[in-house]
């Protein structure tokens, strides 16, 4: 048996993200159509490292994308200057069953959570957004810039970490970098970071809020990708309780999101405080943003069919491009 492996270069070369995000959009369709498979994501904790193994299968019944990854998140691997997500995927044929590419599964994972705000932002964000505040510097903050600048005219970036030499090479790096401005400012600090903040993106492993939401300014768009436990929390209540909230996933984000499920737990808000998943916006279903002031808020878990859909097309641009080994097993 044959399989082709791509190793991080080739992801980012199969996966522009334009390309990226339309097919993310099309995943998030399917998942809220009902017409997407994705079991329960096994996770295994290892409580001693802070860390957690996880186990994602989903099949995209319309368009046949049958993929498998395997992501461990271990944050203290920061203190071992080691990436905090380690990841393969193994795309299956869905006719057969073969298994047909093993995938560097971190910088897939990097390229499609980054392209899933790209969409929320295309579909929820002020046409005339053009500031974007970071909060993070790691791989994950990176594509969501580059996401986000895709899909809007961002003349402005600020960057807030705690880590600050992080927040310096980040702005170093990525300035410039395709349709990303030639500079980035670093934020001394929370507030700093949201001055004229038109869109805000979280990228962190953060515990505790990264930022007070009564800082928000009436028609910020939020992407909040970074807390994925129950326990952790990106965003306080206060800016959960000014947004119109929409998810990847109901389910996913009512068993691992804390940043709903605290203020859900305090009776801050409801379960229907939740008004749309993405993929219901796509199709048409719910509705967007319904004014020019409305605070918008895609909170993001990330599901697996985003690994589906991002293996399918990184095996056919790698097709495409003679992209990868192919190896005999």
């Amino acid at each position: 048996m044959q399989i082709r492996i791509l190793t991080s270069e080739d992801v980012r070369l199969a996966l522009p993200m334009p390309k990226t995000i339309e097919i993310i959009k099309e995943a998030f369709r399917q998942l809220s159509a009902g017409k997407a498979t994705v079991p329960l994501r096994t996770r295994i904790e290892l409580a001693n490292r802070e860390a957690v193994a996880l186990i994602m299968p989903a099949l995209l019944n319309t368009t046949g994308d049958l993929a498998v990854k395997i992501v461990s998140v271990f944050p203290r691997n920061v203190e071992r200057d080691l990436p905090t997500i380690h990841a393969v995927v193994v795309a299956i044929d869905s006719d057969t069953g073969r298994p047909l590419a093993l995938i560097e599964g971190g910088t897939l994972t990097a390229i499609r959570t980054g392209a899933a705000s790209g969409a929320a932002t295309d579909l929820l964000a002020r046409a005339d957004c053009s500031r974007v505040a970071i909060f993070g510097s790691g791989v994950q903050a990176r594509t969501q810039l580059e996401a986000v600048c895709a899909v809007r005219d961002i003349e402005e970036v600020r960057v807030y970490s705690i880590d600050k030499e992080g927040a310096q090479t980040f702005a170093e790096e990525m300035a410039g970098v395709g349709s990303i401005p030639s500079q980035i400012k670093v934020a001394t600090d929370p507030v700093d970071a949201l001055v004229g903040a038109d869109i805000v993106c979280t990228a962190t492993t953060s515990l505790s809020p990264v930022f007070s939401g009564l800082d928000l300014r009436p028609g910020t768009h939020i992407n909040a990708v970074g807390a994925y436990t129950p326990e952790m929390q990106e965003l306080d209540e206060h800016a959960v309780e000014r947004a119109y909230v929409v998810v990847d996933s109901r389910a996913a984000v009512l068993a691992e999101a804390g940043d709903l499920i605290i203020p859900i737990q305090k009776g801050l808000i409801r379960e229907d405080h939740i008004r749309a998943e993405l993929g219901e916006i796509v199709s048409g279903d719910a509705p967007g943003r319904s004014t020019d002031d409305q605070i918008t808020l895609f909170k993001s878990v990330g599901v697996a069919v985003q690994d589906a859909a991002a293996a399918g097309l990184a095996l056919r641009r790698a097709e495409e491009l003679g992209l990868g080994q192919m190896v005999e097993l």
